[in-house]
């Protein structure tokens, strides 16, 4: 049987001409977020007035359009504004509570810090009614009309007796404990608390030589007393954002607290959700401090959950980054939301612009009369059950509103069932 020679493979087909040609890919730009706006800067503090011949008048509201605030915005009493809270920030900058010695409390500190303490007292001398609510508690409105009452001593202790002048810069410490016509309490009083304090370095009681202790000595007594009073009654947060806010109450320690531990050498923004680190360091540093009071109130544990805000700012690199973006929020969260500046308080020391509304002209209602305010009413219908009803909507008697989460804590506290913690809504 004849050999068969073996099949001889046939040659590959050339592709070359059907492959496309290969030609190095170019290197494409690679698109970066623009950098994020610097910081608003520390202006210049203007030196006090010549009030040799001036003229004292009452404060009032004067942002009563977007009109006025535009005015407002662009108006050298908001740079003096601005140059006040943030010169008071900047004087707190790597300073702890503690560097404040007892030669930095100048005469008028220590008036201060004494006027904080009688507040103290006029608030034992008004404990709230029990009515079971963890609504706003009615008795607040007495507790700010003993406050009223007590204002031209106050001055007098400060060396202020010109009535006019008196009723000009009380007004602006009577306005720092909440509205009690809401029973409510945020950052727009917390601002008047500031713009008292303003107001006496425009008559040359606070120089700046004693911001120092403003920041560290005064600031801490204010939030000791306003913590007090919000537990007392249970303010609700005015125009709060609930969760999605940075806090529902104040805004300043956060950014004093900030420039505290601007160079902090080991505590770092990440330190906040450390217990043992809040429980050791909050007497020192604002900010760690008022993480330690917000985690105590609320019904949930974990920044998280409760304060996802604060929760995020944690995550920044360091304090210069959160001190730089707490000056932004200052200026786009109160100084431009127009909700909150339209009850700014304009008077003589801290002047209005030209141009703007007045209450008379725009037909505005007072505060007692706003659509937000109103009385809160505690009564017992005619089957017996007890209501606590607000001007708006209605009590957790028969109506769904939430309460702030002071009030929920608080009346758990009383009633200690607490070991249900829900995500709270306030």
């Amino acid at each position: 049987m004849p050999a068969t020679s073996p099949s001889v493979p046939s040659p590959p087909p050339d592709l070359s001409a059907k492959l496309p040609k290969l030609v190095p890919r170019k290197r494409t730009s690679i698109s970066r977020a623009p950098p994020s706006a610097p910081p608003p800067p520390t202006p210049t503090l203007v030196p006090p007035p010549d009030l040799s011949s001036h003229t004292y008048t009452r404060p009032s509201r004067r942002i009563l359009s977007p009109e006025d605030h535009a005015l407002f915005l662009s108006s050298p009493t908001c740079t003096l504004v601005q140059a006040f809270i943030f010169t008071i920030t900047d004087s707190a900058q790597d300073r702890a509570v503690s560097s404040i010695k007892d030669s930095d409390i100048t005469d008028t500190i220590g008036k201060i810090t004494l006027i904080l303490r009688e507040a103290h007292k006029i608030l034992a001398a008004h404990p709230p009614e029990d009515t079971g609510s963890r609504f706003g508690n009615p008795v607040f409105r007495s507790f700010v009309a003993a406050i009223t009452d007590a204002l031209p001593t106050w001055h007098a202790q400060l060396g202020l007796t010109n009535p006019s002048q008196v009723d000009e810069i009380s007004t602006y410490l009577g306005a720092s404990f909440g509205n009690p016509s809401r029973i409510d309490y945020g950052s727009g009083h917390e601002l008047n608390f500031f713009l008292w304090l303003l107001c006496l370095n425009r008559v040359g009681l606070l120089p700046p030589s004693s911001f120092p202790a403003l920041a560290l000595v005064v600031l801490p007594a204010y939030l000791r007393l306003m913590r007090a009073v919000q537990s007392a009654y249970y303010l609700e947060p005015a125009g709060s954002h609930g969760v999605w806010g940075l806090d529902d109450y104040q805004f300043l320690p956060f950014l004093v607290g900030a420039s505290q531990l601007r160079n902090h050498p080991y505590i770092t923004p990440r330190s906040i959700h450390n217990a043992l680190v809040l429980e050791e360091e909050r007497a020192e540093w604002l900010y760690l401090d008022q993480i330690a009071f917000v985690n105590s109130v609320k019904n949930v544990e974990g920044l998280r959950w409760h304060s996802p805000m604060l929760d995020d700012i944690s995550a920044a690199k360091n304090w210069g980054k959160i001190e730089a973006g707490l000056r932004k929020m200052f200026v786009k969260e109160i100084l431009e939301k127009l909700p909150v500046m339209q009850h700014f308080l304009f008077g003589s020391l801290v002047p209005p612009v030209e141009g703007m509304s007045t209450e008379d002209e725009a037909a505005a209602l007072p505060e007692s009369e706003d659509a937000d305010g109103g009385e809160v009413k505690v009564f017992t219908d005619d089957q017996g059950k007890r209501h606590i009803h607000a001007a708006v909507g209605w009590g957790d008697c028969c109506g769904i509103r939430v309460p702030a989460a002071l009030g929920a804590e608080g009346e758990e506290r009383k009633t200690g069932t607490r070991a249900l913690r829900r995500v709270p809504f306030d």
